[in-house]
């Protein structure tokens, strides 16, 4: 795993982030906030650690589900009360404030979805600047 930039992975994950930050803001329903955010959560998180790292896909979206439970399950545990920032607006729409079982079917469903786009787009080189390399 190496660093490099991929600047599509970087305007997508750029789009997606505003996109999540207004549903977490401005959307107040009872479908698009509470699962098409969640299932756009780690879709984020793969595109923000792909602009980023050479990675294989495989392997960057085990790390972002992983990710994704790990903050679901800290808000079962009331993480942002323990530490004191559970009254930070920034750290409830970032981190989410209360845990939900759907929300980890929603996260699953995401990185599903990544995985089938990037099967579909065929092997990528993770070489840097997209030179030579091998998507294994």
């Amino acid at each position: 795993m190496r660093l490099r930039f991929e600047k599509r992975y970087f305007l997508l994950a750029s789009g997606l982030l505003a996109l999540e930050v207004v549903i977490a803001l401005y959307l107040h329903d009872k479908i698009i906030r509470p699962y098409v955010g969640d299932f756009l959560a780690p879709v984020f998180l793969y595109c923000l650690v792909c602009s980023g790292l050479a990675v294989a896909p495989m392997r960057a979206a085990a790390g972002v589900l992983l990710i994704s439970y790990l903050i679901e399950f800290l808000q079962y545990f009331h993480f942002l009360s323990w530490l004191g920032w559970q009254h930070i607006r920034v750290a409830t729409v970032l981190l989410g404030n209360h845990f939900e079982w759907s929300d980890l079917l929603a996260y699953t469903g995401g990185v599903a979805l990544v995985l089938l786009v990037e099967q579909m787009r065929g092997p990528r080189s993770l070489a840097p600047n997209g030179i030579g390399g091998s998507a294994a």
